[in-house]
């Protein structure tokens, strides 16, 4: 039974089991955000995406906020999320210029 507000989201068993990323370049053009996620692995020279997301505009700022709400009611229920040393003056993720390698 579904309502207004529900909606039915089917989840197969591969995309359930999900995929690791350690790095994440972000890119945009004039209409929409691209994320390309990486696993990025000790001896391996060069690492691949291994995901690449791309979305609106306006879909990107409301996954923005979305993170920025659970990371708050996370933060609330298990304490502070501390960056370590090296990231603590940087942003641990990659922000990529408009001409991004995949």
């Amino acid at each position: 039974m579904n309502t207004d507000n529900e909606l039915n989201i089917e989840l197969s068993g591969e995309v359930a089991q999900g995929s690791y990323s350690n790095l994440a370049i972000i890119t945009h053009s004039s209409s929409e955000f691209i994320i390309d996620f990486i696993r990025m692995m000790p001896g391996v020279p060069k690492p691949q995406v291994n995901n690449r997301i791309i979305m609106t505009a306006e879909h990107a700022k409301r996954l923005f906020l979305a993170l920025e709400d659970n990371i708050a009611k996370f933060e609330k229920q298990y304490g502070e999320i501390e960056l370590h040393n090296e990231q603590k003056n940087m942003i641990p993720m990659g922000f990529g210029s408009n001409s991004a390698e995949a």
